[in-house]
């Protein structure tokens, strides 16, 4: 059995997350399932009711509640994100132990870091228990040097050019 990839796409430009639905629609394709957390992310229920249609072969979870991005909320409601990251992280640890899918895809889990909620030592301990063969996609604006060193392909979405 092949070892799964640890893929991230990272960078100030748009389109991250297009690029990792994108590998979960090709993984869909071949049969296989993927499972997409957002973190970080506002509530967009015209999105939600989107991605549903995608439903069973991608799941799509969401931990943030607000409707607000997390750089807009007050202190208590950073909190109460945190709390709900925290909770996404821990349904991470579910998906390994039930290996649900085959391709798991962490939206904007970089921005946990780059945040505070947690360390990128914390995100590469995540990785290192995730089953053999199930290949992960991270997403986020930053890349730090212990996640770049532990991925085994890496993807700058930066702008070039804005009209």
């Amino acid at each position: 059995m092949a070892r799964g990839k640890v893929q991230v796409i990272y960078g100030n430009g748009k389109g991250k997350t297009s690029a990792a639905l994108g590998y979960a629609i090709q993984e869909a394709c071949h049969h296989g399932s993927v499972v997409v957390i957002e973190f970080l992310k506002k509530k967009d229920t015209e999105e939600i009711v989107y991605l549903e249609r995608l439903e069973p072969e991608i799941r799509v979870f969401r931990f943030q509640k607000s409707q607000k991005y997390y750089s807009e909320l007050s202190q208590p409601e950073q909190l109460e994100e945190q709390r709900n990251m925290i909770n996404g992280l821990s349904y991470v640890h579910k998906v390994f132990q039930t290996a649900e899918c085959s391709r798991l895809i962490l939206d904007e889990v970089l921005g946990l870091a780059d945040e505070g909620i947690v360390t990128e030592e914390d995100l590469v301990g995540l990785l290192e228990q995730r089953p053999d063969d199930m290949d992960i996609i991270l997403t986020g604006r930053v890349l730090g040097a212990c996640l770049h060193d532990y991925a085994d392909d890496i993807f700058e979405i930066r702008t070039e050019k804005l009209s």
